[in-house]
């Protein structure tokens, strides 16, 4: 039940942040920026420095608001699959998928979401176990891509990331999203220490994704 339970929580966020950083203090502040503003599925990726550190910051710093879940992104293989799920994440992103990355996780009962971007690697996924794929580069699909997996794989669980934005998020959902990854659309004003900025995109995103649930 722990897995399913964890792939509940991260639909109910409906938005993922993708932080990424240069030094573990800003993908830190990114974090708290993003969350102040509302997003409450959070993807660290492994690029940023001392990551497993930054996840277990986290995770203790947000241990008491239950809606805040934060995972790992670009995980490249098991190892460090394994030491993020130890440092407390609860979700595992692949830009790829990788058999022992899937193995690890289903250990664990950690859910694993791998990069697809044609139906043999979403079928290889979904042998493995992975009941969420990644959609990446999701700014080389377009939403009308989710219901062509849909096709053939029409209990297949998509999250695009990449390519979205607070303008076409309500297409992505249109098309059945499981939830979508927000990437520099989201915390580019970080990038200019502007994390008031971040909270104000958060904010944004998250009004048109309460516009989106409204009328569903």
């Amino acid at each position: 039940m722990k897995r399913a339970n964890l792939l509940t929580k991260l639909q109910k966020t409906g938005i993922v942040s993708v932080v990424r950083a240069n030094t573990s203090d800003k993908a830190v502040k990114i974090a708290d920026a993003v969350i102040a503003g509302g997003i409450t599925g959070i993807e660290l990726t492994y690029t940023v420095p001392n990551a497993d550190q930054v996840i277990n910051e986290l995770v203790e710093r947000y241990q008491d608001t239950p809606e805040v879940i934060i995972g790992a992104g670009t995980v490249l293989d098991a190892t460090s699959a394994r030491l993020a799920i130890i440092s407390g994440a609860n979700f595992i992103v692949s830009p790829t998928f990788d058999t022992n990355v899937a193995k690890m996780c289903n250990l664990y009962q950690i859910p694993y979401i791998p990069g697809v971007f044609t139906p043999t690697e979403a079928q290889a996924a979904l042998q493995a176990g992975s009941e969420v794929v990644k959609l990446f580069p999701g700014s080389l699909a377009t939403p009308k891509t989710i219901s062509e997996f849909k096709g053939p794989f029409p209990y297949i669980n998509v999250m695009p990331s990449g390519g979205v934005n607070a303008d076409n998020i309500s297409d992505w959902f249109a098309a059945g999203a499981f939830v979508v990854g927000a990437g520099n659309s989201l915390v580019a004003p970080a990038q200019q220490n502007n994390f008031a900025g971040v909270t104000a995109n958060a904010q944004a995103f998250m009004s048109k994704y309460h516009e989106i649930m409204s009328l569903a």
